[in-house]
């Protein structure tokens, strides 16, 4: 298997559980300001011309979520629950992170983090308020569900933390005020004693 990537949000999903679970892939990093994501051989595996993909015996799939379940459903891992409810709960999670929680950090993400790298301008006021906004919103759902409870479904680790908590550690650099919400903040840095949370990426690839 191949994982494409490059240093950047929705791909550290991909890679922090490929590691995670010591997945045999090879990573191909993709170099974003070279435009490679950009290349008709890159939009063959994804129309959407985005990072990451997974390439495997089936074809490519997309999509940082349904590749994570992937590796985990290939590797017979817990973090994609093989039980029922525990997996719909945790479908639950990975639904409410893409439409509100990521939607909004990862906004602070680009606004302060992906501008600054990529030169691509100062950030924008008015979509940083609105996206704060919102940040807190759900950071305070989110701090109320952590009460009490050591990972976002059950007891053990599965996908939604590494899909809910993916911006967290840019949050002094994404200005998320993480520490407003001490559930929250407590919960990650839980998943800061995972090496693959906190070293996702290739290391040789990483300093490129």
């Amino acid at each position: 298997m191949k994982l494409y990537y490059a240093e950047t949000l929705m791909p550290r999903k991909a890679c922090a559980v490929a590691r995670h679970l010591g997945s045999p892939v090879e990573f191909v990093r993709v170099d974003l300001q070279k435009g490679e994501q950009r290349t008709p051989e890159y939009a063959a595996l994804n129309p959407n011309l985005k990072v990451p993909v997974l390439v495997h015996d089936g074809g490519s799939l997309w999509e940082s979520n349904a590749i994570m379940c992937f590796l985990a459903r290939a590797a017979g891992s817990d973090l994609w629950p093989g039980d029922g409810d525990r997996q719909v709960e945790a479908m639950r999670w990975l639904c409410w992170d893409l439409m509100h929680f990521t939607r909004y950090t990862g906004e602070l993400y680009f606004e302060h983090v992906i501008k600054a790298d990529f030169g691509i301008g100062e950030p924008d006021p008015a979509a940083v308020e609105e996206a704060m906004g919102y940040v807190r919103k759900y950071a305070r759902i989110l701090d109320d569900h952590l009460k009490g409870r050591r990972f976002l479904v059950g007891d053990g680790l599965t996908v939604a933390d590494f899909a809910v908590a993916i911006a967290l550690p840019y949050a002094a650099r994404a200005r998320i005020p993480l520490a407003d919400y001490p559930e929250v903040a407590r919960w990650h840095a839980r998943l800061e004693e995972l090496p693959a949370w906190r070293e996702p990426f290739p290391a040789v690839d990483a300093a490129a």
